[in-house]
C-alpha cells in the first residue's frame, strides 16, 4: 500500500512526534512505578482514593512515598495522555492515529478506575494482572500511533533495493594473501596472523553476550555466585563465540568479498587458508565445551546450540534465505542467559527465560539499525534484509515497534525477578535515549543517525544489564 505524506510543516510533525515520544515514555514509566509499588506492597499503605493518609506505622513511610509517586505520576502522565488525544482530534493526522489515541486516552480512564477499586477495596476485587494489561495496552497503543505517524509524515513507498548497485572500486585496492608482501620478521609474521585468527572471532561480540551471561547468573544465584562458576561460564562463552564467528567467516567468505565493510576479512583476502580456520573453529568448540562441562551438562548443551544456531541456523538457513533473519536470528544472542541461569541452577527457569525474551526482542531494534546504515551493503551481497525487501521506511517502523516490545519485556523481567529502582530507574533513562535516537531516525534518515541509533541501542542494552547485575548481587 502507497505511504501518502501529510503536508504538516516539519517543525509541527516534530513537535507532534515529541508529544507522542514523551507521552509513550510517561506511559512506561508509570508502568514502572506501578510494578515497584505492587513488588513492594506499598498499596497496603495507601488505602484511601485519591490521596494518601499518612500511616500509623512509621516503618511503612518510604512504601507510603512510593505509592504517592506512584499516584503523582499517574495524574502527570494522565495530563500528557489527554492532551495528545486533543492534539490528534484537532490536528493534521491520519484517521488511525486519530482512533488510536482517543481509544488510548478511554482506556486511561477505565485504568484510573480500576486503580483506584484496588486501592480502596484491594487487589482481590480486580481481576489479577488488569491493571498492569492495561497500562500495557496504552503504552503499545501510544507507540503504534508514534510509529503510523512517523511513517506517514517522514516515509515513502519506493525505498526497497531492487537491483544493488556494484561494489565501487577501493581507492586502493584489498590484496590477496598471494598478492600481498608479507613481513620479513617472524615476530612481525606471527603477529600479522594471530591478529588475523583473533578477527575471526568477532571480539567486539563478546563483551555484550558475556553481560549478558553475567546477567542470567547474577539473577540465579544473586550474591552467592563462586569465583569458579564466573570464570567457567564467562570463559567457555568467550571461546563459544569465536567458535561462532570464525565459522560465519568461512561460510560467508565468498559473499564477504562482495560488501565492503567486509571485504578486508582474514578469509576474503586468504590470509588463512579454509582448513586451518576450520580446525581452529573446531579446537574453540571443544575447548569451549569442556569448560562448560565443568560446570553442568546442560550448560554444554546450551553453549554447543548456541554455535550451531549461529553458524548453521542462522549463517547458512535465515541469512541469505528469509527477510525474518533477524529477528528469529535474535535466539542466538539471547542463549547466553540461558547458560548463566543454567550454569548456577542446572535447569532453564522463569527468571533466565524472561531475561533471554528481552535480548531476543532487543535483537531487531537494534541490529536494523545496522542494516539500515550499510543497506547496500547487504544487498550487493544477496541477504535479504528488512531494508533491501521491505524498504527504509518499514524497518524504521518495526524499530519503534521491537523498542515498544523490549520495554514491555523489561517490565515482566521487573516482576518476575523483584529487581529493584536501580533497573527501574535505568530501563526508563536509556530507553528514553533510545526512543530519541529512533524518532530522530525518522527525520534524519542518514547513516550517521543509523549508527546514533546502533549505538544508543547498545547503551541500553548494556546499562541494563550492569543493572541487573547490581541489583540482583548487591540489593
Amino acid at each position: 500500500m502507497a505511504i501518502e505524506s501529510f503536508p504538516r510543516p516539519i517543525s509541527t510533525r516534530r513537535r507532534f512526534s515529541a508529544l507522542l515520544s514523551v507521552t509513550a515514555l510517561g506511559v512506561y514509566l508509570l508502568l514502572i512505578v506501578g510494578a515497584t509499588t505492587s513488588l513492594t506492597n506499598a498499596t497496603a499503605s495507601c488505602s484511601t482514593w485519591p490521596t494518601c493518609h499518612a500511616p500509623v506505622d512509621p516503618l511503612s513511610q518510604t512504601e507510603l512515598a512510593i505509592a504517592w509517586a506512584h499516584r503523582l505520576t499517574a495524574a502527570v502522565v494522565g495530563l500528557l495522555v489527554a492532551t495528545t488525544a486533543i492534539a490528534a482530534i484537532l490536528g493534521d493526522v491520519s484517521s488511525r492515529v486519530r482512533s488510536i489515541l482517543v481509544v488510548g486516552g478511554l482506556l486511561y480512564v477505565v485504568q484510573v478506575g480500576v486503580g483506584a477499586v484496588t486501592a480502596t477495596v484491594g487487589p482481590a476485587a480486580i481481576v489479577p494482572g488488569l491493571h498492569l494489561a492495561l497500562g500495557l495496552v496504552i503504552f503499545s497503543a501510544i507507540v503504534l500511533a508514534l510509529a503510523w505517524d512517523l511513517e506517514l509524515a517522514t516515509g515513502s513507498d519506493d525505498d526497497a533495493i531492487e537491483s544493488p548497485e556494484p561494489l565501487e572500486e577501493l581507492e586502493e585496492e584489498i590484496p590477496t594473501a598471494t598478492e600481498r608482501t608479507l613481513p620479513s620478521s617472524r615476530l612481525a609474521r606471527a603477529r600479522l596472523t594471530a591478529i588475523a585468527y583473533f578477527r575471526m572471532t568477532k571480539p567486539r561480540l563478546m563483551w555484550l553476550l558475556c553481560l549478558v551471561a553475567a546477567a542470567g547468573m547474577a539473577l540465579a544465584a544473586g550474591s552467592d555466585l563462586k569465583l569458579s562458576t564466573i570464570l567457567a561460564t564467562l570463559g567457555g562463552g568467550v571461546l563459544a563465540i569465536g567458535a561462532s564467528g570464525t565459522f560465519n567467516h568461512v561460510l560467508e567468505r565468498d559473499v564477504d568479498q562482495q560488501m565492503s565493510r567486509t571485504a578486508e576479512r582474514p578469509l576474503a583476502v586468504d590470509l588463512i587458508p579454509v582448513r586451518n580456520a576450520l580446525a581452529f573453529g573446531f579446537a574453540l568448540t571443544v575447548a569451549s565445551l569442556a569448560l562448560f562441562l565443568t560446570i553442568n551438562r546442560l550448560a554444554a548443551a546450551l553453549g554447543l546450540a548456541a554455535i550451531l544456531f549461529y553458524s548453521v541456523v542462522y549463517t547458512l538457513m535465515l541469512k541469505p534465505n528469509t527477510v525474518q533473519n533477524t529477528v528469529i536470528g535474535g535466539a542466538a544472542g539471547a542463549l547466553p542467559a540461558l547458560i548463566g541461569w543454567a550454569a548456577v541452577t542446572n535447569e532453564i527457569g522463569m527468571p533466565g527465560l524472561a531475561l533471554a525474551g528481552l535480548i531476543f526482542l532487543w535483537t531487531p531494534a537494534h541490529f536494523y539499525n545496522l542494516a539500515l546504515a550499510y543497506k547496500d551493503d547487504y544487498a550487493r551481497g544477496g541477504f535479504p534484509m528488512m531494508p533491501v525487501v521491505r524498504g527504509e521506511t518499514v524497518t524504521r517502523k518495526h524499530i519503534l515497534y521491537y523498542i515498544a516490545a523490549t520495554l514491555a519485556s523489561a517490565i515482566a523481567l521487573t516482576w518476575i525477578t523483584n529487581l529493584g529502582m536501580l533497573y527501574a530507574a535505568t530501563v526508563v533513562l536509556f530507553g528514553g535515549i533510545f526512543l530519541w535516537a529512533a524518532v530522530r531516525l525518522h527525520f534524519e534518515q542518514t547513516e550517521a543517525a543509523a549508527f546514533r541509533s546502533f549505538h544508543a541501542s547498545n547503551a541500553f542494552l548494556g546499562a541494563v544489564l550492569v543493572a541487573v547485575l547490581v541489583d540482583a548481587m548487591a540489593f
